[in-house]
């Protein structure tokens, strides 16, 4: 959580928003929509769930072609957003300092968000945004985001006590690259002290790296890692929920005014967002109508070889939206501890899932 990875292919999960470009401007000034939200018969909808609004209302998505907005994009292909009367319209912006203040003034609706102590600290120095649904966590055993070695390293390092005295590449610090790195090394027995932290802000440059040993292993992302092990530079070395099983890796951020005011609005968006991450585990879990859904990822991220999302381990994505809320506090709280926080967060506040559980009461959990 696409344009999986910096120097050719960037890695806006590891970023709010990083592609060039400027925000359309957003229509203001939305009326009121008299649609009872409850309305769930069949003749009101054609899916049997909400009527459309009675006005058609444009919302506005920051997102650049992530992997982790699939939901978006499936969405809007398969007509979902289309069925409830909205209009998708997505906004690039060059960094997160311009999208943060343009989402908590409403001038974007949705935005894609990852946890970081700077998204954190926007918060706590006022920045009203909502976290609302899952947008990206590694699956069991097939983590997207997980650890790499050399293969200079397969004789040596057997489990995870022989990365001591080993250098190992981090993308960030305080961020949830450190957050894990942290979490393996705890899990390994080791301490901070024991390894030698190399930090590489460019994923695409590990890959040379570790080819030419001067690091021995990285934490990295697909499509990488799976382009890295079919290159000969690495191997995957056990999964990222070995030991962190519940890491909240990407967020679906809302803006106040989307989620308190145009409630009518925000509700159906976010049935048909669910709808679509649906269908993205259908096929992805299921391997129902896969071969449809590949087609709409390749159209709308960086990843375009259909082949690889065969191979590729994909970003998981909650059918029902549900994050990890206990680990984004304890993601929080590490920062916090780090020094890197000012000010405080109020999760109380900051976390708002009542638009995801009521969009899930209207169009039932999801049939795993």
């Amino acid at each position: 959580m696409t344009k999986w990875f910096k120097s050719g292919w960037l890695i806006p999960l590891f970023a709010l928003v990083l592609v060039l470009g400027a925000c359309s401007s957003k229509e203001t000034g939305k009326s009121p929509v008299n649609n009872d939200p409850q309305d769930t018969s069949e003749a009101a909808h054609p899916s049997g769930d909400l009527a459309p609004l009675e006005k058609r209302e444009k919302v506005v998505i920051a997102e650049d072609g992530a992997a982790s907005g699939a939901g978006f994009y499936i969405a809007t292909e398969k007509g979902y957003f289309e069925d409830y009367n909205i209009e998708v319209e997505f906004a690039q912006f060059s960094n997160s300092d311009e999208m943060l203040p343009a989402l908590a003034a409403g001038e974007v609706d949705i935005a894609g968000g990852v946890s970081t102590a700077s998204f954190f600290n926007a918060i706590a120095q006022g920045i009203d945004v909502k976290i609302i649904a899952d947008k990206g966590h590694n699956v069991p055993g097939k983590s997207y985001f997980t650890f790499v070695i050399g293969n200079h390293m397969v004789d040596e390092i057997k489990d995870y006590a022989d990365f001591r005295g080993k250098r190992i590449a981090v993308s960030s610090h305080n961020s949830i690259d450190e957050y894990i790195f942290e979490e393996m090394i705890k899990h390994a027995g080791l301490t901070k002290d024991d390894v030698e932290f190399v930090l590489m802000s460019d994923f695409g440059s590990m890959l040379g790296a570790i080819d030419g040993e001067t690091i021995d292993a990285a934490l990295n992302i697909e499509p990488l890692i799976t382009q890295g092990i079919e290159n000969g530079f690495h191997v995957r070395f056990g999964d990222a929920t070995d030991y962190a099983p519940e890491s909240q890796i990407a967020l679906v951020l809302g803006s106040p005014n989307f989620m308190n005011v145009e409630k009518d609005v925000s509700l159906r968006f976010m049935a048909a967002y669910l709808k679509g991450v649906r269908d993205y585990n259908d096929a992805f879990i299921k391997d129902i109508n896969k071969d449809e859904i590949i087609e709409i990822m390749t159209k709308h991220t960086a990843m375009k070889d259909p082949e690889l999302w065969e191979k590729v381990h994909v970003t998981g994505l909650d059918p029902d939206g549900k994050m990890f809320i206990d680990d984004i506090i304890r993601q929080y709280d590490a920062y916090k501890e780090n020094g890197a926080i000012r000010g405080d967060v109020d999760f109380d506040k900051a976390i708002d899932t009542s638009i995801t559980e009521e969009a899930v009461e209207i169009i039932g959990e999801y049939e795993h």
